[in-house]
């Protein structure tokens, strides 16, 4: 699933791509998780922002288009000249296109359908509750390792399970749960963390994402920017997806398991309960 780097890279894509134009049409694949792409028709964009892995692009009239990408979604513009107001793709995978008044056409790739489009009044998420009950954004002055030490303790939970829950610290997926985890020395099936190792981890999330989005985030199954890229930050992780092989810290073989239906990598040395 794309994670906060991955989203935020195409944030910055698409933002100015797309602030200042007008709706003019809009198609989208007939199922209520997308046909709220035809309610953005006549209005124009204010901007393209984020919370977490969700892209919210406020509208005109006091609404917000909200897109996310689920685990395989990836937008872009359409190059080819389309005819008239005939917007239907021949891609099957194709789940809502918007034109705009400078007849360049975006659209939202999903094979597996777990994407969603959405048009609410300004910050109105009852409908979208993973969104309303998100936590602090990982690379601003809210998310401090206060607020991370007491939002561990009040859940008996592994402490990777509850990082991936969006509720202690939004945008932080799989991926980056494992390289934080993996740099601070925190074993992802703790289930306390106090403060010092709290504010250890707490700058390690930090850390790799603002590595990761250097990087143009990490090439995914389905993963690509706005304009074509995959991303290049595979190239420098340390734990996700090196199962089987040594710890470049300590040469202990990384190991892997389930985590509360999560695929975890992690080094049983460095990260010992």
């Amino acid at each position: 699933m794309p994670e906060l780097p991955e989203v935020e890279t195409i944030r910055r894509q698409l933002a100015p791509r797309l602030t200042g134009r007008r709706v003019s049409a809009a198609w989208a694949f007939p199922h209520p998780k997308f046909d709220e792409a035809l309610l953005t028709i006549g209005a124009t964009v204010n901007g393209v922002g984020r919370r977490g892995k969700y892209l919210i692009a406020p509208l005109d009239d006091g609404r917000e288009l909200i897109m996310h990408l689920g685990m395989t979604g990836a937008m872009g513009f359409v190059d080819e000249p389309l005819d008239g107001r005939d917007l239907a793709p021949a891609d099957p995978f194709v789940r809502a296109r918007f034109r705009f008044d400078d007849d360049a056409t975006l659209e939202l790739h999903d094979v597996r359908r777990f994407g969603r489009v959405a048009v609410v009044e300004a910050g109105h998420y009852d409908r979208l509750p993973t969104l309303a009950a998100l936590g602090p954004e990982p690379l601003s002055d809210d998310f401090t390792p206060e607020h991370l030490w007491r939002a561990l303790a009040r859940s008996r939970r592994a402490v990777k399970t509850q990082l991936l829950s969006q509720r202690v610290v939004a945008g932080v997926g799989n991926i980056y749960a494992d390289e934080a985890l993996w740099r601070a020395q925190v074993s992802p099936m703790s289930h306390r963390v106090g403060l010092e190792r709290a504010t250890v981890l707490r700058n390690t999330v930090r850390d790799v994402l603002v590595e990761s989005l250097d990087h143009g985030g990490t090439r995914l199954r389905n993963y690509r920017t706005v304009e074509g890229d995959t991303g290049a930050h595979q190239l420098h992780l340390d734990c996700y997806g090196r199962a089987g092989l040594p710890c470049t810290r300590c040469g202990t073989e990384l190991r892997h398991r389930d985590l509360d239906g999560r695929g975890t990598t992690w080094c049983p040395s460095c990260q010992a309960r």
